[in-house]
């Protein structure tokens, strides 16, 4: 009777010990680390820093939010409806492109990476959530990656090669 208890507590646990969590993040894979400490982008592809970046990010340290998020929505002179302002418009705060994550469990319309009618905002903590790039460094970052590209937000001392490996993207 011992014998069927411990081999049925040891079947109940099996799958316990033989399940493991999945990683967010494929090393090899297109993957953006952007770092509220430095106000810096990187991307990461072919389990390497391809390029560094200057970024404007939130106002506060709540205001842009940190996790590890997934790229739901991209657009070209995005619309801005806070404001009733076209894609296009010189006064569109948005600027030319919108690369909308899954924050705070929303669809991608409401945080994301976006140019800015603003240049010398970036590098400055300024935003009231998104991340704000330079017109030539966003043009060129949405062309490099889709929907389903993972996005990292933290506030760290570490650089960003350290923070690849230890979210997977880099083996």
């Amino acid at each position: 009777m011992r014998w069927i208890l411990s081999l049925m507590l040891m079947l109940s646990l099996w799958p316990l010990s033989v399940h493991a969590e999945p990683q967010p993040v494929k090393a090899g894979d297109a993957f953006i680390i952007i770092n509220k400490a430095s106000n810096k982008l990187a991307f990461i592809d072919d389990n390497e820093v391809k390029e560094i970046l200057p970024v404007g990010t939130g106002k506060s340290q709540e205001l842009t939010p940190e996790g590890i998020f997934t790229i739901k929505v991209k657009a070209v002179n995005p619309y801005y409806r806070k404001k009733n302002i076209p894609g296009g418009d010189p006064r569109n705060p948005l600027g030319s492109r919108w690369i909308g994550f899954d924050a705070r469990n929303t669809d991608g319309r409401i945080y994301g990476i976006h140019g800015t009618n603003q240049p010398s905002s970036i590098g400055k903590f300024i935003s009231n959530g998104c991340v704000r790039m330079h017109k030539s460094d966003v043009e060129r970052l949405y062309e490099k990656v889709t929907a389903g590209t993972k996005v990292l937000i933290t506030h760290s001392s570490e650089d960003f090669k350290t923070l690849a490996m230890k979210s997977g993207a880099i083996k």
